[in-house]
């Protein structure tokens, strides 16, 4: 037996600065000497992207190399000895410095980047107190890249980092290398405003001042500003990230790293979207209707005027005259208390799916809609296909680690109602109307064996005149091939009229050919509302209520309003999936409580009351991302004006209609309590084929397709106004094939009027073939489609009088 310790063989010993350390082979320098804690300075170098080797501000002195080393290219050998803090590498590095400055403005006091910048750390360390350059310094002058992104390039030092993250993680090439020598200029190749949804996040990698935040610009200093972790509150992903607060204000927002969520990255929605907390609409104080004016009130005037108009409800028709829809943003605390609320007056009625139309299989439903594996696990992936999701937008983070398994060869395919944008390499894409969907997945599960003579008659029947092309057949096989394969389902397939025939579809192609069944859930608490016990049928820790005990779903309250109807966080006209019948049963109440951050026009028509209640950043709450993590946060500032946190507003609502087991005195009080119920709620997706099932008819009539745009999804991203502004934040279109346009008479025309039943709307016609046939694209969420009816659903278009 040998004394000698077992090393492994990709081990190898480097000496950094005297000190012996292991090393695996092929890494470089800099990586080794930063898992040692030897600093050496870095500008291009990134851990994240690929490296450049541009500024050469890390050399290094090796033993026998004739000159200093980049360290973030140079990889370790054997034996190698490094010196960080030799004369000659000091040397090198000042003298990398002393270049770098040399057309570096002296304007640090009134840079954006002052206290937080690469370069002026390390010049301190680097650089020279009087400068050798007498000649005249070059000036870059500025293109406006968008609402988002503000530029001083006459600062940049030219460490490509904005290009490699665009290409690279975000996946489009917008910037670029121009010029040569001290001509060089980083800038767009056409003369365009950045694009990407993952923009931002250039701010992060500039090492200097060059690239900054335009809505933080000239606002604060970075020594000015307090800190607050939080968890993002627009989708699922639950991405870690930084509140930057003055004086009580969010004044701006940063990544907070978390390597298995959103490793350092923020999509700009995360980012910008703060923007919301200070719209001109926000509510300052509780307000009640009087006729036909609103009145000021204090608070216990408001809640009394709310108990009574409670009790009136129940009075008529019990509890079942009582309805709440809370949106899926709330936290966890305020959706627990809520069903506690409605529960504890003897009702059900309380429904988040509002983005949903088909709730015929929702007993059959997963205890909450799991992504079916972490994160991480998404970038691992050999196949996987995804039905009715723009993941790009819905999930920037998602789609990223998507990005990363297709960059490495695994074979991504969508069944989709629109051709979509993605920014990697799609093996298939099967783009159909709603109907075609179904077809489409009936056609992957029929070349993976379903509908054999081993079913049972109503499946075989289903199955029976389907035929599967070669895309269905060759998607059928890269997922039975994948070792890691998926099947995920998207908000256009949640908001699919047929989405139990889709659900179920989705189940027997996982379970046919190995793959996990997972879901992409809409919003930051889609899964905790599940969990919470917001929906008809169940009650928290996802526990079934007695037979005949479950309650409406937002669409049946929708289609019969109750006689008193909270809405908790909701502007029924862009929250809903039928937004007109949605205002229409606001207004149709016999009492409308509306409990949010936000007064806008709308809801002043249709209200009794207005409670405000504190927004993202202003209350402590709860988050359940899709891969079931609960993340825990704190309030940054203090409520807006007498704004009051939503589970503190239902708590004193509980006391006040005299309910037990309202004396909670924190947010964390009332989340132990639920994690009591269902801490140890096992995630599962597995899925049953419903009772009664039929393969749908594309029919002759035109079909809306009203996906949620990406800063359309919530009332605070639809209130940033650099968002806004964006490329992606443009106001409705209908957007139809150039075929259909001829067919219909509309080739000519610039608009169009959009009949959905008794809605109306008038509207841009754009000609776009990402559309098939019979289907017309109207995206839902925005101000010009906020009077049309069904997301998904027939439409009529004619020329605009």
């Amino acid at each position: 037996m040998s004394a000698k310790p077992d090393v492994p063989e990709d081990l190898i010993t480097v000496e950094i600065d005297g000190t012996a350390y292991r090393a695996r082979k092929g890494e470089m320098i800099i990586q080794v000497a930063d898992a040692a804690g030897v600093t050496i300075p870095r500008f291009c170098y990134h851990t994240k992207l690929p490296i450049a080797a541009s500024c050469r501000m890390c050399l290094v002195e090796v033993e026998r190399a004739p000159k200093p080393l980049p360290a973030c290219a140079t990889p370790v050998t054997d034996g190698m000895k490094v010196f960080t803090r030799s004369v000659r590498a000091i040397a090198a590095q000042k003298a990398v410095m002393e270049f770098l400055l040399i057309n570096h403005p002296l304007d640090c006091p009134i840079c954006d980047q002052g206290g937080e910048c690469e370069l002026q750390d390390l010049s301190l360390g680097f650089g020279s107190s009087v400068s050798r350059f007498a000649e005249k310094k070059r000036v870059v002058v500025d293109h406006d890249l968008g609402p988002l992104i503000a530029t001083d390039m006459t600062r940049c030092i030219h460490c490509t980092r904005c290009i490699r993250f665009l290409e690279v993680i975000a996946g489009r090439k917008e910037l670029g290398g121009i010029g040569r020598g001290e001509h060089m200029r980083i800038d767009t190749y056409v003369e365009r405003s950045l694009r990407s949804e993952m923009s931002g996040n250039v701010i992060d990698v500039c090492p200097v001042g060059a690239l900054t935040s335009k809505p933080f610009q000239f606002t604060a200093r970075a020594w000015e500003l307090r800190e607050f972790p939080a968890i993002a509150p627009h989708d699922s992903m639950g991405s870690n990230l930084a509140l930057h607060t003055r004086r009580g204000r969010v004044m701006r927002v940063v990544p907070r790293e978390n390597e298995s969520i959103n490793e350092v990255w923020l999509s700009d929605r995360d980012r910008f979207a703060y923007q919301g907390l200070y719209a001109a609409d926000r509510l300052k104080s509780p307000m009640i209707r009087r006729g036909d004016h609103w009145e000021e009130v204090e608070w216990d005037v408001a809640l009394e005027f709310v108990v009574d108009g409670l009790h009136r409800a129940l009075d008529e028709r019990g509890p079942a005259g009582i309805g709440t829809l809370i949106s899926p943003t709330a936290t966890l605390e305020e959706l627990y208390l809520a069903n506690r609320l409605v529960r504890g007056l003897g009702g059900a009625n309380i429904d988040h799916r509002l983005r949903q139309a088909d709730f015929r299989d929702q007993d059959r439903a997963p205890p909450f809609p799991w992504l079916g594996q972490s994160i991480e696990d998404l970038e691992n992936l050999d196949a996987a296909l995804i039905v009715g999701s723009n993941v790009r937008h819905e999930q920037p983070i998602a789609a990223h680690r998507l990005r990363k398994a297709a960059l490495r060869g695994a074979a991504i395919a969508f069944v989709n109602p629109v051709d979509f944008d993605f920014h990697f390499p799609v093996a298939h894409k099967i783009v159909a109307g709603p109907a075609g969907m179904v077809r489409s997945l009936a056609g992957i599960a029929k070349a993976l064996g379903a509908g054999g003579d081993g079913e049972v008659p109503q499946v075989r029947e289903f199955f029976k005149n389907v035929n599967p092309d070669q895309a269905e057949r060759e998607i059928a096989q890269a997922l039975r091939d994948g070792v890691r394969s998926t099947v995920l389902l998207g908000n256009l397939a949640t908001a699919h009229p047929g989405f139990s025939v889709l659900q179920a579809l989705a189940g027997w192609i996982a379970e046919a050919s190995g793959a996990t069944l997972g879901y992409l859930p809409e919003a930051a608490n889609s899964a905790g509302a599940w969990i919470a016990g917001a929906v008809p049928h169940r009650d928290a820790g996802a526990v079934a209520v007695a037979p005949g005990a479950g309650g409406l779903d937002a669409a049946a309250m929708l289609e019969s309003p109750p006689d008193a109807l909270i809405l908790f966080g909701v502007e029924p006209e862009f929250d809903c999936w039928d937004p007109a019948k949605a205002r229409r049963a606001a207004g149709a109440a016999g009492f409308t409580v509306v409990m949010s951050p936000y007064a806008g026009d709308a809801a002043r028509d249709y209200a009794d009351v207005l409670l405000p209640i504190a927004a993202f950043a202003e209350t402590s709450g709860t988050f359940v991302n899709a891969e079931g993590r609960w993340q825990g946060f704190r309030g940054a500032c203090a409520p807006y004006g007498a704004a009051r946190p939503g589970w503190k507003v239902l708590r004193v609502l509980g006391n006040l209609l005299g309910l037990a087991g309202f004396e909670y005195t924190s947010a964390e009080q009332v989340r132990d309590e639920l994690h009591g119920k269902a801490g140890t709620l096992a995630p599962d997706n597995r899925s049953a084929w419903p009772d009664t099932v039929e393969l749908p008819d594309a029919g002759a009539g035109l079909v809306r397709i009203g996906d949620v745009p990406i800063y359309g999804t919530d009332a605070l991203v639809r209130r940033a106004t650099a968002l806004q502004q964006t490329e992606h934040g443009r106001d409705a279109t209908v957007r139809i094939r150039a075929a259909l346009a001829q067919r219909l008479g509309l080739a000519e025309a610039a608009r169009v009027e959009v009949m959905q039943g008794d809605a109306r709307a008038v509207l841009p016609l754009v000609v776009d073939d990402r559309v098939p046939d019979g289907c017309a694209w109207i995206s839902a969420a925005l101000p010009g489609s906020a009077g049309l009816g069904p997301s998904i659903g027939p439409v009529t278009l004619r020329v605009a009088s």
